[in-house]
């Protein structure tokens, strides 16, 4: 699909067909979905209002928080995360996982892609804690002491009985089917080394340590819910001959140089707070709103898998997008200007941004921005967009930014790469525009509410790449 191809009514498209066929998949799937009592992409039966009569009370949210705790402290870790496999597609695995355990038992909403048949007093607790170890040994098994001693201490908390073991043989049947499915969806691919370009605009290693591109080809990993990586590609970057294109350049070589005058302590601050990985970042505010929220099992589930999974196609749409148009980094625009042909751009040869090192890979769309604009999209549709949260960065320990809307903190996110020298304002806004379509088609075709009939039409379809990654993995 060529950039810019779909109008605005198809890239916007949030209602799907809602008929749907249950799904062919072969013996080695049908083998393991029977033996787990688990079923793809459709309900079990039961109704939804008999499901929810049989609990008493809402259980907590907090383990799937504990259990996101869990996971950034391992891809915290040096050494911890695959330096080829980007998190976001870690984090979306587990908080599917947990999702659609703890739906299985619940059954409000539409399974995000499996369900396994439960008796109405399982433990969802249990059901989330299995699901989640699961997920996780089967994502870093070499973390396995550690995961068992998590997995433990929260066990520990769901009184022993029948329902806890029906609760973690639901989990338990859930993690391994979405293991199996993701298993061959394009992430273990091994790229073919990167050849750059070498006209004015072409991104190419940069300086000072002129690093390899990475995630070369993740933007052909098989997306969580979208239809493909390329479907909300945005429009190609204005040509260097622009005035757009100066400004942008202009813009950064100002704010962002290390040496710049022109930037203020704040954004000095800003620029250096928010430089590690920003999926982190919303995960953490997703835990403190939900906590300030008192949210229940079942709706902090949803908001998890609703937030990663909207991370994750976000990072497969932006590097697709990256690799498309593959426009070099301000640092190499800003040392040879006098190669772009605009005359409004002055070249700076010993120009060096304040982030020090840029990442290894093309500038458009921003990473920062696409990912914010996509967290900030998914926490207002949960709780509106003016909260008050505040949130720290391990790069400078002991500074806080604190903020009351979700937009504030998505735009503060998205300019600081322009501070840091690392992106341009074309970058952002191109960012912004990207992550918003993403969490939007997210929100609107995946984890819905359950009609409450028990009807194969009442589930949300599963989308063509889903099923790409279902005849791939079996």
């Amino acid at each position: 699909m060529e950039a810019g191809s779909l109008d605005s009514q198809e890239r916007r498209e949030i209602h799907p067909k809602r008929r749907v066929k249950q799904l062919a998949i072969g013996a080695l799937a049908c083998g393991m979905a029977l033996q787990a009592g688990v079923a793809l992409a459709r309900p079990a039966a039961q109704g939804t209002a008999d499901a929810l009569t049989a609990r008493t009370a809402p259980e907590s949210g907090q383990p799937v928080i504990d259990w996101d705790q869990v996971l950034l402290s391992i891809v915290r870790t040096p050494g911890a995360q695959p330096a080829s496999i980007q998190s976001t597609r870690n984090f979306a695995i587990l908080h599917a996982a947990i999702y659609d355990a703890v739906n299985s038992i619940d059954r409000s909403h539409e399974p995000y892609l499996v369900s396994a048949h439960a008796p109405r007093d399982a433990s969802a607790t249990a059901a989330a804690d299995a699901a989640a170890h699961a997920a996780l040994l089967g994502l870093y098994p070499t973390q396995r002491v550690a995961l068992d001693a998590d997995y433990a201490a929260e066990l520990s908390q769901v009184p022993d009985g029948d329902p806890k073991n029906e609760g973690i043989r639901v989990g338990e049947a859930v993690a391994e089917v979405l293991l199996a499915i993701r298993a061959n969806d394009g992430s273990n691919v091994t790229a073919t080394p990167f050849t750059p370009g070498s006209a004015p605009g072409d991104y190419r290693p940069t300086a000072p340590d002129f690093s390899a591109p990475v995630f070369t080809t993740w933007g052909h990993v098989a997306p969580f819910v979208l239809h493909s990586g390329h479907q909300f590609r945005p429009l190609a970057p204005p040509p260097l001959s622009s005035h757009a294109y100066a400004a942008a350049i202009n813009e950064v070589q100002s704010l962002g140089s290390a040496n710049s005058t022109t930037r203020t302590a704040l954004q000095t601050e800003i620029g250096k707070f928010w430089a590690p990985p920003i999926q982190n970042f919303w995960n953490e505010i997703a835990q403190q709103v939900a906590m300030a929220h008192h949210t229940d099992l079942a709706t902090t589930a949803r908001l998890f898998a609703a937030l990663d999974l909207s991370l994750a196609d976000s990072a497969i749409a932006f590097y697709d997008a990256k690799y498309t148009f593959q426009r070099w980094r301000p640092v190499t625009a800003i040392r040879m200007a006098d190669t772009d042909g605009n005359p409004a751009t002055v070249a700076d040869p010993n120009w060096l941004p304040l982030a020090g090192i840029t990442p290894a890979d093309p500038s458009y769309p921003g990473a920062h921005s696409t990912i914010s604009a996509a967290g900030a999209e998914v926490l207002s549709s949960f709780f509106v967009d003016h909260q008050r949260f505040s949130v720290t960065s391990p790069a400078l320990p002991g500074v806080t930014r604190s903020f009351t809307t979700f937009t504030a903190a998505e735009q503060e996110a998205g300019l600081s790469r322009i501070y840091a020298g690392v992106h341009t304002r074309i970058d952002h806004v191109a960012g912004l525009e990207l992550g918003h379509d993403v969490a939007a088609f997210v929100l609107g075709n995946a984890l819905l509410p359950d009609r409450g009939d028990g009807a194969v039409d009442g589930v949300r379809p599963a989308t063509e790449s889903t099923r790409g990654v279902l005849r791939r993995a079996w």
